[in-house]
């Protein structure tokens, strides 16, 4: 199981790459009611100058996040409160907050300006909103937060034309990440439209039929070549996902399953849920690719060929397409096939399945995964720093943090204890997920992956038992049933 305690004396990166040490208190430890700190060092003086935040007000953590004419909080601050604030107050709310604290604070609202106080104001006002702008661009898609963005701008202009060159700039790249983000969740629903669309017509699959479809080996025999256009794959879905979706997936449980996380808004988790869907069909596209030719000797040569796709995924630090190739290999259909899986070298199988064993809260994986993390550190080329995690235990630990530590303390103050671990988290994950593939694309073998037809779980049960006969009762009737449904045979 993912670990569910609160972690003590931590630190954290974000993709600034800044690791500030913050200090931990008892998460139902009684504080008295914080202040927002005075002039002289800033509001955010505590992350610096004296011990850290472990929890505060709301207000006293809003006002650590405004910027003055002498002081900025630290970029850790910033990652940190914005990804978690969100589960307190909306995002336009917040920014709305913030820019009355502005106005009063620098008194924007009067005339004339104080040219002077403004000018050493403005750029620090500026860089929040390009910080907020490029890490949580989704919180932009709505009127309104753009709306307090341009007033803003409108009250410190006058003492800098260049504030609002600057702005058009940050409003041109947000508009530009928009976009992108748009075009993404775009194709992952085509990708998933197709792939249902055809799935559907394998119902229709017939007893060792003649090939229905191109097979793996007839687009790609290359296990190392696989492996690479598999990483293209996954840093694509990774590069959709935003920080902020991991926060809002995982405020309730899944009524059915309150072990299991719950997308409590599908409009603002769809990326994670696309990319969830892709880990399930590579599954059951490998199981597909093994089931499916009729003769042993072709379905133990397939095995052999994701063993190896599996074992470069590894070396190259592809932990979740590994981890896909690894459960769709043991679905039961698969596994099954004793004398397939008899005929096929597995040694290295074993190997694989041993790094990924769940044991020990799945101890092996994290071991490689740090030592993944370490070379993506020290790394010299693209090729090394590529961690893609098992993300649906990345997931889970997210889960069961959000499950083990309260959001607040009794003393009604926010847990920033419990965030600073949750953007330890994300922070790396958004680290990993920036790096570049180096890899050449392959779009045939891309297509292939995202459009190859996939059976069903009756599909895969169906052929495996065409592919090796039932060995008892259950299986019989099973087999029996299966053939009368989908083939429509007695």
């Amino acid at each position: 199981m993912p670990q569910t305690t609160c972690p003590t004396g931590t630190m954290f990166t974000t993709p600034s790459g800044f690791s500030p040490h913050l200090a931990c208190a008892e998460p139902g430890e009684e504080e008295e009611e914080e202040e927002a700190p005075q002039e002289g060092p800033g509001p955010g003086a505590c992350m610096t100058d004296v011990p850290p935040i472990t929890s505060a007000s709301l207000e006293t953590l809003i006002q650590n996040l405004v910027p003055t004419a002498d002081y900025y909080p630290e970029k850790p601050y910033v990652f940190t409160f914005l990804l978690s604030a969100r589960l307190f107050i909306p995002p336009p709310e917040l920014l709305s907050r913030v820019c009355d604290l502005c106005i009063r604070q620098q008194q924007l609202d009067q005339s004339p300006l104080d040219t002077a106080k403004v000018r050493k104001f403005g750029p620090k006002l500026l860089q929040l909103l390009k910080e907020w702008t490029e890490t949580f661009p989704s919180d932009f898609r709505e009127e309104k937060m753009v709306g307090h963005l341009e007033d803003l701008i409108h009250r410190i202009a006058p003492c800098d034309e260049a504030y609002w060159k600057t702005m058009n700039q940050v409003l041109q790249k947000l508009n530009q990440k928009l976009a992108l983000m748009s075009q993404g969740e775009d194709s992952a629903v085509r990708h998933s439209l197709t792939a249902s669309s055809i799935s559907d017509k394998l119902a229709a699959f017939k007893a060792k039929p003649p090939p229905i479809q191109k097979d793996m080996l007839a687009i790609c025999n290359d296990p190392y070549t696989l492996a690479q256009q598999l990483t293209h794959v996954e840093l694509e879905q990774l590069g959709h996902i935003g920080p902020e979706e991991f926060v809002q997936a995982f405020v309730q449980k899944d009524p059915l399953d309150p072990t299991q996380p719950c997308f409590s808004d599908p409009k603002k988790t769809s990326n994670l849920e696309a990319y969830v869907r892709w880990f399930n069909r590579l599954c059951y596209l490998v199981a597909t690719e093994i089931c499916m030719p009729a003769k042993k000797k072709q379905r133990a040569q397939v095995i052999e060929f994701f063993i190896d796709v599996a074992r470069e995924c590894f070396n190259i630090g592809n932990f979740n397409s590994l981890m896909a190739i690894i459960s769709g290999m043991n679905m039961s259909p698969v596994s099954r096939l004793k004398k397939t899986w008899g005929k096929a070298k597995t040694a290295k199988f074993f190997i694989l399945e041993h790094q990924m064993d769940p044991t020990g809260n799945f101890y092996n994986y994290r071991t490689a995964l740090r030592g993944a993390a370490h070379r993506s550190q020290t790394a010299n080329s693209s090729r090394e720093r590529i961690v893609i995690p098992f993300f649906s235990l990345l997931i889970k630990d997210i889960y069961f943090l959000n499950e083990g530590c309260a959001n607040r303390l009794p003393n009604g103050h926010v847990n920033f204890e419990k965030f600073v671990e949750l953007a330890r988290q994300v922070g790396e994950f958004m680290t990993w997920k920036q790096v570049e593939c180096p890899f050449e694309q392959d779009r045939t073998i891309l297509h292939y992956l995202h459009t190859a037809p996939i059976f069903s779980e009756d599909g895969l049960y169906l052929a495996s038992y065409e592919s090796e006969s039932p060995e008892n009762q259950v299986e019989k009737d099973r087999w029996k049933a299966l053939r009368s449904n989908v083939l429509g045979k007695t």
